[in-house]
């Protein structure tokens, strides 16, 4: 990094307030996470609309998550590594969450059930894309020591900002067939234009005062310095495994951050299949935000107090409890929401601090590279717990028994955590 980069890094700063800067970058979790939600509570239930009686929308959409996931994974430690160059990141970021918005706003088109899911694949890789530049604009936007907090109120502030045009959605949904004469295909088609226009308000301030602190050192030209990525991939992977904290914690990661998205993307279909009516399981989502909001800004707190570590490991050993709790008390919608509310506890906290984590213990001039890594960690992770679950249920005939399998992934994730040396404690 140059001397003129130096100067521009963020000031370090004792204040607790957050700055102009911080507060930019943590708004794009507010437009985003409005995308998340409605694929968890709406895009699912339209598409199986779309399909024809004998579909099986479970493993349509198993299948279009996988794609996304998997494409993401493959792409992003090579794109990362071209964005470390200077000037490069925001020009990822922009193209990646432009194919999202324009993605997002054209699942309004008129579509046969198998186009709607191809859009709704690109509109997923675009959201992805986007949020691994995001994620590692951290490490330009903050210092070390304020990461901890700035990232907890980037997913404090999505979870309860996602609500605002959530709600707006559903009362259109709802509500519009009777208020303005459409039918509920069209107001769940508007709804998607809604999240689209959201998802662009909330992006403006970020691109427009984002400025590359950290970057790689290149020689004269952008071209000499892609040419030789795939050395660079080489070389940031060699320099992975020899560090073994790291690696450590990216092997803990994927197994904690796993059973995480399990618990996340199976807790409405386990409730369905306990017979939960549909209604309870859409405000217990809406409950989960709104709980998550506080915990995920009092978890980086709390990191601030304890290290980030440590509160890492206490949300692993929650998740245990949440998966006890959910295989062995869950039966009606009472204790439904009981688990909404623990999950909404824990769930901001340990990603923020595992973004944040990430951040502090690898080298900023090469950040991006690093979080196409912690990408590619975190996306195939998505799959394998979905699976054990599946399977599992299907070998017993059981599902809270393949709810219980998620334990495994807690426990050998809790191993690697305790095993790992802490960076920043030694620091």
């Amino acid at each position: 990094m140059s001397a003129a980069n130096i100067a521009s890094s963020p000031a370090s700063g004792t204040s607790n307030k957050l700055s102009a800067r911080e507060k930019k970058w943590i708004i794009y979790d507010v437009g985003n996470s409005a995308f998340v939600l409605l694929s968890t509570a709406v895009v699912p239930i339209y598409a199986k609309s779309l399909m024809p009686s004998d579909g099986n929308i479970v493993s349509a959409w198993g299948y279009a998550q996988t794609i996304a996931s998997l494409v993401i994974a493959l792409l992003m430690p090579l794109l990362g590594s071209i964005a470390d160059v200077q000037g490069m990141k925001i020009k990822f970021f922009l193209g990646f969450f432009g194919t999202g918005v324009v993605m997002c706003c054209a699942m309004a088109l008129p579509l046969t059930w198998l186009p709607f899911l191809i859009i709704y694949v690109l509109a997923t890789i675009g959201l992805n894309g986007s949020l691994t530049f995001y994620d590692s604009m951290l490490i330009d936007t903050t210092t070390n020591e304020r990461m901890d907090k700035v990232s907890s109120h980037g997913y404090g502030w999505g979870y309860v900002g996602s609500t605002v045009p959530f709600i707006v959605c559903i009362a259109l949904i709802f509500g519009g067939p009777a208020l303005f004469d459409w039918s509920t295909v069209a107001c769940t088609r508007a709804s998607f234009v809604i999240t689209a226009v959201w998802w662009v308000a909330f992006t403006i301030p970020l691109i427009t005062s984002y400025r590359q602190v950290h970057y790689r050192a290149t020689r004269d030209h952008a071209r000499e310095a892609i040419r030789g990525t795939f050395t660079e991939l080489g070389s940031t992977f060699g320099k992975i495994v020899k560090n073994k904290p790291l690696w450590m914690f990216m092997l803990a990661f994927f197994f904690y951050i796993d059973a995480v998205n399990t618990v996340i993307s199976m807790s409405t279909s386990y409730g369905t299949q306990l017979g939960i009516d549909s209604t309870q399981l859409v405000v217990a989502l809406l409950v989960t935000q709104f709980v998550a909001f506080p915990c995920a800004i009092l978890y980086g707190r709390l990191a601030g107090r304890f290290g980030c570590k440590p509160m890492i490991t206490a949300a692993v050993v929650a998740y245990m409890g949440i998966v006890f709790f959910a295989t062995f008390f869950l039966k009606t919608a009472v204790e439904f929401w009981i688990l909404a509310i623990l999950v909404g506890m824990f769930q901001g906290g340990i990603q923020a601090l595992s973004r944040s984590y990430y951040g502090k213990i690898i080298p900023k001039d090469h950040a991006n590279e690093y979080y196409g890594f912690y990408d590619i960690f975190g996306k195939t992770a998505s799959i394998l717990g979905t699976f054990l679950v599946a399977t599992t249920t299907s070998l017993t005939g059981n599902a809270s028994f393949g709810v219980l399998s998620i334990a495994i992934l807690l426990v050998v994730a809790l191993v690697f955590l305790t095993l790992q040396k802490d960076p920043t404690r030694a620091a």
